[in-house]
């Protein structure tokens, strides 16, 4: 199975829990990587047989910069099911969301929500 990834998209979104991050906003840093076979794209060196990068990034900043939601579990949760919409080639899809400055005391470097969907 290849890949597509697009990683390290940047937003800035009003996500979570507390009102505060609702009121304040904060950048969020999603990953994706959609499992599909891309021979085709590398036989026919032909934009038309892969997955547009762009309209993949598209995607997840119109949901991400959509209505706010509590948890990154549900945001992740939008965000494959869009993709897996758009993409029906598409077998399996890995979305990871990054908060690098939630609201909660201690020492670490961020946090995040990895999710897996297959098409069953």
């Amino acid at each position: 199975m290849d890949i597509i990834k697009v990683n390290g998209i940047r937003l800035y979104a009003y996500h979570g829990v507390l009102q505060a991050e609702r009121d304040i906003g904060q950048y969020f840093i999603v990953d994706v990587a959609l499992y599909t076979d891309l021979s085709d794209a590398g036989f026919s060196d032909d934009v038309n047989d892969t997955i547009n990068y762009a309209e993949v990034y598209e995607s997840v900043e119109t949901i991400v910069q959509g209505p706010p939601v509590n948890l990154l579990e549900h945001l992740g949760h939008k965000i494959i099911e869009k993709l897996m919409s758009d993409y029906p080639a598409v077998k399996k899809i890995e979305v990871t969301i990054t908060k690098p400055s939630p609201p909660i005391d201690g020492n670490y470097k961020d946090v995040s929500v990895t999710l897996n969907r297959e098409v069953k």
